[in-house]
């Protein structure tokens, strides 16, 4: 049996509650020492930190046993299964079940088209605040997530998603005619339009000639109007020096 005097074991408690009055110092003064080095979001809390890196490693662990959907965190999959719970945070309109009462309240404006969250620099309004605050970012030129790989910027996560698979050399999107990837939908759905189908929804104002595609019809427009947009840089300089 040990025995402890007054003194040691007032040393021992000062010890041990140490590590616990520095993480309440940070806390009260809002320290973020933690930092994302892929999107540079700071967290307080390493373990935050380690929970928010899995959201770009794609390390889903949790699964939900109604529909199959993979999440990072054991809270992301209590929320979700909120969806296949009839009656909790339901919408009257149309029946449909969100995730909390946050997502509920949100999902309501899309019936009423209440927009509550205004620019103050072009007015322009949004049913949320975080959609309020990516389109802010057009104003202000702020660019937070930044590739880690070549230090390329943007101003929303998406893009740097998208942008990361120039990295990695993702090609998430498959045809399911041909097997075909791509990295973006918008390009399979441009290939499908291309290859698979004869479906020609561009037409000539000139002639009312069809083509499957955008840029075709740019092209054979200036078949009619002699538009000649790209010129050889060697000839621009001559012009300027002479």
């Amino acid at each position: 049996m040990v025995c402890l005097t007054g003194s040691s074991f007032q040393e021992m408690n000062k010890a041990d509650n140490k590590p616990r009055l520095i993480d309440h110092k940070r806390t009260q003064h809002g320290e973020k020492k933690y930092v994302c080095e892929v999107c540079d979001k700071r967290f307080t809390w390493k373990r935050d930190l380690n929970r928010h890196k899995l959201r770009h490693t794609r390390e889903n662990v949790y699964t939900c046993g109604k529909c199959e959907k993979w999440f990072s965190t054991k809270t992301g999959l209590c929320q979700h299964m909120n969806i296949h719970t009839r009656g909790k945070y339901m919408c009257i309109e149309c029946g449909r079940c969100c995730q909390s009462s946050k997502d509920l309240e949100r999902h309501m404006r899309s019936h009423s088209g209440e927009k509550p969250f205004e620019c103050t620099v072009c007015s322009k309004r949004f049913t949320t605040s975080g959609d309020l605050v990516r389109h802010s970012r057009i104003h202000s030129g702020e660019k937070p997530y930044k590739c880690h790989m070549c230090d390329k910027a943007f101003s929303q996560s998406g893009e740097l998603n998208l942008h990361m698979r120039v990295h990695t050399g993702e090609k998430p999107y498959k045809c399911s005619l041909c097997n075909k990837c791509f990295s973006q939908s918008s390009s399979l759905q441009t290939h499908k339009r291309h290859v698979h189908s004869n479906i020609r929804p561009y037409d000539c104002p000139y002639c009312g000639k069809l083509f499957k595609i955008n840029s075709e019809l740019k092209h054979h427009v200036r078949t009619h109007t002699g538009a000649k947009p790209y010129s050889c840089r060697q000839d621009v300089l001559h012009h300027v020096t002479n």
